[in-house]
């Protein structure tokens, strides 16, 4: 961290996060011709966004400019790797970190980490499952795909909604804001896998105006002020590899967790690394009990 990124940072502490928020959710979504139509031409020229890969590839096209982002991609743009032991990325986006959780701990940036048991909701029978496990935590720019894909054919077991903080989740407020991740607004959801349990957590920011998932749709907005969780456990909800889970409307993070000597990530993968959604993130291992008996 630099002083530089201290006072860059130092406004986003005292910025109205959800008043804002609140704001761009009705902005994005406005149907007025005129306006729909500079915020996306505005969007594409800002950030070079590739249309030939869009399902709908005439960017006018869409009703809203939230509907332009959260577009859907051609069938053939991202493969997806196949092998049987093999993790999918579940975005595009960058590698912020990855690693192993060490003593209920999450590396966030140089000199900052974070409680595993914090960013699940401060619940230590939902972390339990992941203590001395992986992590893999991925940041969407702006110009990237924003729907979250599965990285492993998962039933889904709970959702839980954490209320917090907005702040942007770029490098820079990473590398100030202590505990950035177990502070913000997040959305878990926790899939028992062949690989044991494996936990997607969505992490909201600043402009992050909804968190949806394919099964409860809108989870945000309404942003809440207390821990809201719901069990899955009665219902039959499975999701194969690579099949689309929730989505972004405006960009975030993803952090993705697995249990104990599960998984090892994929060797070419370090901070910073742009990945693709559908690319191999890592490979699974068997149980240490298979075989035994």
């Amino acid at each position: 961290m630099t002083i530089s990124d201290f006072f860059k940072t130092l406004p986003q502490y005292m910025l109205p996060q959800h008043m804002l928020s609140r704001l761009m959710h009705a902005l994005t979504r406005c149907r007025l011709r005129v306006w729909k139509e500079w915020q996306i031409r505005w969007f594409i020229r800002r950030y070079d966004v590739d249309m030939s890969i869009a399902a709908q590839p005439d960017p006018l096209a869409y009703a809203t400019f939230n509907s332009f982002f959260t577009r859907a991609l051609k069938a053939n743009a991202r493969p997806v790797v196949h092998g049987a032991d093999d993790i999918a990325c579940p975005v595009d986006g960058a590698v912020s970190q990855l690693g192993a959780i060490e003593g209920g701990r999450i590396f966030q940036a140089k000199g900052h980490t974070f409680g595993l048991e914090d960013l699940l909701g401060g619940s230590g029978t939902r972390a339990a499952p992941f203590h001395n496990g992986q992590f893999a935590t991925l940041y969407l720019a702006p110009k990237d795909y924003h729907r979250i894909h599965m990285p492993l054919s998962g039933r889904l077991r709970e959702m839980v909604y954490v209320p917090g903080r907005l702040f942007s989740v770029n490098t820079r407020i990473a590398s100030v804001v202590p505990g950035l991740f177990a502070r913000n607004e997040r959305v878990i959801a926790i899939f028992d896998t062949d690989a044991g349990p494996m936990a997607l957590v969505l992490v909201g920011a600043l402009f992050v105006a909804s968190i949806e998932t394919v099964w409860s749709g809108a989870v945000t907005p309404p942003f809440g002020k207390t821990v809201r969780q719901w069990n899955y456990q009665d219902k039959d909800i499975r999701l194969e590899r690579a099949a689309e889970m929730g989505r972004f409307n405006m960009g975030s993070t993803v952090i993705v967790l697995f249990g104990a000597g599960r998984t090892a990530w994929h060797d070419g993968l370090c901070a910073d690394t742009v990945v693709k959604m559908g690319e191999l993130l890592g490979k699974t291992k068997p149980s240490p009990l298979a075989g035994e008996g």
